[in-house]
């Protein structure tokens, strides 16, 4: 626990220190989960059959992950740094409950991790926008470092399972040739 600790004053510091890049951090955050949903839009309607069902993989990723999640919570609890330590750098509003594990990270994560599964070309895009997001979640005082650690391995579990078992599902029998599956 003092690792944790440790590395989240570490990070959620370093909005003490350089105040003028904490707008970044919250919007990072608070907002790129909408533009990730905005872009699951966008494959959907654009570029064919593969790009659905990427979406698909995600949209099913996403809830399966977070039943995870929920069920890690039971296992393990803990509050928010904020409502836990002295001065925290708490730029987000956010009620006192069981932070473990992120479930923003899950979100992101979930969809991000499964994009790249699809598009590994330019997909480590979206692996570097997933580990902001669980960055941001540090920086803006609402998690600790393992909290989003447990939310981003759960999700590349879930996303790795659901992109291998999607042909054996039968999700793309149809288009099984022209996903590459």
């Amino acid at each position: 626990m003092e690792t944790n600790i440790s590395i989240f004053r570490l990070i959620n510091d370093l909005g003490k220190e350089y105040p003028f890049l904490n707008p970044a951090w919250v919007f990072i955050a608070e907002y790129i989960i909408f533009l990730v949903a905005l872009a699951g839009i966008v494959f959907w309607f654009n570029n064919g059959k593969k790009n659905r069902m990427m979406v698909i993989c995600a949209v099913v990723t996403a809830p399966l992950a977070v039943i995870i999640g929920k069920v890690a919570g039971l296992f393990h609890s803990n509050f928010q740094p904020f409502a836990e330590l002295a001065n925290v750098n708490q730029l987000v509003e956010k009620t006192v409950g069981n932070s473990f594990p992120s479930d923003h990270t899950i979100l992101v994560f979930s969809f991000c991790v499964t994009f790249w599964l699809f598009k590994r070309g330019w997909g480590f895009l979206w692996l570097l926008l997933a580990f902001l997001v669980g960055i941001s979640r540090i920086w803006v005082g609402v998690h600790y470092p393992l909290d989003v650690l447990a939310g981003a391995g759960i999700s590349i579990l879930t996303a790795v399972a659901v992109y291998k078992m999607a042909p054996r599902m039968g999700l793309d029998r149809k288009y099984k040739k022209e996903i590459g599956m």
